[in-house]
């Protein structure tokens, strides 16, 4: 696939449950991206209606080409899925869904957020850097399953 070196008339808005078919595709084609259970079309309008006007998605030509998801729990936010179409990337359109998320947060009271990125997904762990994310070192993160599937 040949990647554009410009675009024009990118436009973003609020993810809605009716993008659910695209973004899905989406991120099932974003290599470093893991997708759960809670991916699920119940999960992401649960995620959605828990935190209104903090996810986006970039369009051009009427298609999705690039997601990220928001919330807080009230105190620190929470960034998942930010992805963009490898086509499109290099374009700025991953830092502009970032900086809409981020905005949103701070307008909601949320000044510090995390984001979990995979050890060996050098691609995100480069965007999140060059974007003045600082990689933790000094906290593990544990997880607990409350349930029989480990893929939640």
């Amino acid at each position: 696939m040949e990647r554009l070196t410009t675009i024009t008339k990118c436009s973003y808005r609020c993810m809605e449950l009716t993008d659910y078919e695209n973004i899905i595709k989406l991120w099932q084609e974003s290599e470093g991206l893991k997708l759960r259970e809670a991916d699920s079309r119940k999960g992401i309008n649960t995620y959605l209606s828990r935190n209104p006007r903090l996810s986006f998605v970039a369009e051009y030509e009427g298609k999705v080409i690039g997601t990220i998801m928001a919330g807080h729990d009230g105190k620190r936010g929470y960034i998942q899925h930010l992805a963009v179409n490898s086509k499109f990337r290099g374009l700025g359109i991953g830092g502009s869904l970032l900086k809409l998320s981020i905005s949103e947060l701070k307008s909601n009271g949320i000044i510090k957020s995390h984001i979990h990125v995979l050890t060996n997904n050098d691609i995100a762990n480069t965007f999140w850097s060059n974007h003045g994310w600082v990689k933790r070192t000094d906290i593990d993160v544990y997880s607990y399953i409350n349930g029989s599937n480990a893929n939640t």
